[in-house]
């Protein structure tokens, strides 16, 4: 599945979807600076909770670090356990934030 531009998530966000966000990003930094409706599940934390995010298996579930890199491996670890529609961030959650500016 493609990636998703921050111009598209606000857009999609603004619409009212009801969108499964993932911020890997360690639990301080989520403190600092997150999107509403974010669940934050550290990378490290990632296959400890795959029991967790089975009920999204075949949906849409979108990613997101700080700067793409992290969620880009989240991203390549859900797909090789067989979730169908990761899609990561581009350029995470400081693009995004900038864009808002």
């Amino acid at each position: 599945m493609a990636d998703i531009t921050p111009t598209e998530l606000r857009q999609r966000q603004q619409a009212g979807e009801n969108l499964t966000i993932i911020d890997v990003r360690e639990p301080w930094e989520h403190d600092e600076a997150r999107m509403d409706g974010t669940q934050n599940i550290p990378l490290g934390t990632l296959p400890d909770k795959l029991d967790d995010l089975d009920e999204w298996k075949n949906q849409e579930i979108i990613v997101h670090c700080k700067s793409g890199a992290r969620s880009g491996q989240a991203k390549a670890f859900l797909t090789q356990q067989g979730f169908t529609n990761v899609r990561n961030l581009l350029g995470g959650y400081q693009a995004y934030a900038a864009e808002g500016k």
